[in-house]
């Protein structure tokens, strides 16, 4: 039990570094979350700092992800009688709540979208493929990066009950619990996107500037 706690609180942590509040502050003298939609993330980033830090904050967000699904797996090749794929879903799950809710930041993170696409690609590179250009596709065809979120997030479970193969860790069925809850986590995060959206009033990106 002792392993299980641990690897998620590290996970936890992981998430909770932002680089979003972090890299705005360092480039542009301000917190993102003072400008714009004052969300914590890519989107915000790009149209209140610029494209490179919007850039750096993608890759950064995405690594986080990552970093904390290869502790859990190295953490579950080394200590012995763990469930490797339990160990990986909580890492999962709580990197992408640090993200949300940053104990270094007063719990006001991003919207976990960019962390879950690094989970996604370790903990199934075939699935997170898929979702990121299903997510893109969305993005070019609508201009709202929310849809792109959204539908990548509510796609997920579903790519779960058709792919069995090309996972890391254990079988794809084992996961679809934690792709629901992933998938919930993701889209309560857009709940405000979503109602301006149904209302016709959320914003669009501009791919000309």
């Amino acid at each position: 039990m002792t392993t299980y706690i641990v690897t998620t609180i590290i996970a936890y942590l992981i998430g909770s570094i932002n680089f979003s509040i972090i890299l705005s502050k360092k480039i542009a003298g301000f917190d993102v979350r003072e400008k714009g939609s004052g969300n914590a993330g890519t989107t915000n980033m790009l149209r209140s700092v610029g494209k490179k830090a919007a850039a750096l904050t993608l890759l950064c967000d995405i690594l986080k992800g990552i970093v904390a699904i290869l502790v859990a797996i190295i953490v579950g090749n080394i200590i012995k009688n763990v469930d490797k794929s339990l160990l990986v879903q909580l890492s999962g799950l709580a990197v992408v709540i640090g993200h949300t809710f940053p104990i270094f930041f007063q719990f006001k993170g991003g919207k976990g979208v960019a962390t879950s696409l690094g989970v996604l690609l370790i903990v199934n590179w075939k699935i997170g493929l898929i979702c990121l250009v299903f997510a893109l596709v969305l993005i070019i065809l609508t201009r709202m990066v929310s849809v792109g979120s959204v539908g990548a997030a509510i796609l997920y479970p579903v790519l779960v009950l058709f792919i069995n193969t090309n996972y890391t860790v254990s079988e794809g069925k084992g996961y679809l619990v934690f792709s629901i809850l992933l998938a919930v986590l993701v889209a309560f995060n857009h709940r405000e996107n979503i109602k301006r959206i149904l209302e016709g009033k959320e914003n669009k990106i501009s791919f000309s500037k």
